[in-house]
């Protein structure tokens, strides 16, 4: 009896143990194929990860948001519902403690700080993986397109968002992928 109610326990928790990560990777995919695609305006550092490579960091125009609310807590979810500015970029439509239960738009941030007028907050989609031999020269490309006033066009990366799931699609610089602007300006070199 003791070995059937083992077997049983031992069942579930394996069923449960590959529901979550398999869950995990079905919202990214539906999100990835049928949320809606904003573009963010970024600024690039390049940081490595030992277990998971090489990845441009980004980090976002879009950090902060000025409010007289002074209750926000350091770590504490940001729901931050989006619009689209008239450049065609992500801009915050508005911020909230809860998500917005309305259909809109909205990605999860995380409280750095706030002052009396704004809140600070960082994006849970900061990270750009690619492959090793190509992240240290997108990198380099990236921080000097930037950094270049001649530039009109800005680096952006496009994140699809549906119902508070955000998936980092690409990064785009001179209106071409990132990876596609490492083997052009290669080209040049």
């Amino acid at each position: 009896m003791k070995t059937k109610h083992l077997f049983i326990a031992f069942i579930i928790t394996a069923i449960a143990q590959a529901f979550v990560p398999l869950k995990m990777v079905y919202d990214s995919e539906v999100t990835e194929r049928t949320g809606t695609v904003y573009k963010f305006k970024t600024a690039p550092i390049d940081p490595e990860d030992p277990f998971r490579g090489k990845y441009v960091r980004l980090n976002y125009d879009m950090s902060s948001y000025p409010t007289n609310d002074t209750t926000w807590v350091y770590g504490e979810p940001v729901y931050i519902t989006l619009k689209t500015d008239k450049e065609g970029f992500a801009d915050i439509a508005s911020i909230s403690h809860q998500a917005p239960d309305d259909g809109t738009d909205y990605v999860v941030g995380n409280c750095r700080y706030s002052a009396k007028d704004k809140i600070f907050f960082s994006l849970e989609f900061d990270r750009y993986y690619m492959e090793e031999s190509k992240a240290p020269e997108a990198e380099t490309f990236y921080r000097s397109y930037n950094q270049n006033a001649e530039n009109k066009k800005p680096a952006y990366a496009l994140v699809a968002v549906k119902d508070g799931n955000a998936v980092l699609k690409d990064v785009i610089i001179d209106d071409i992928p990132i990876r596609e602007y490492v083997l052009k300006e290669r080209d040049k070199q």
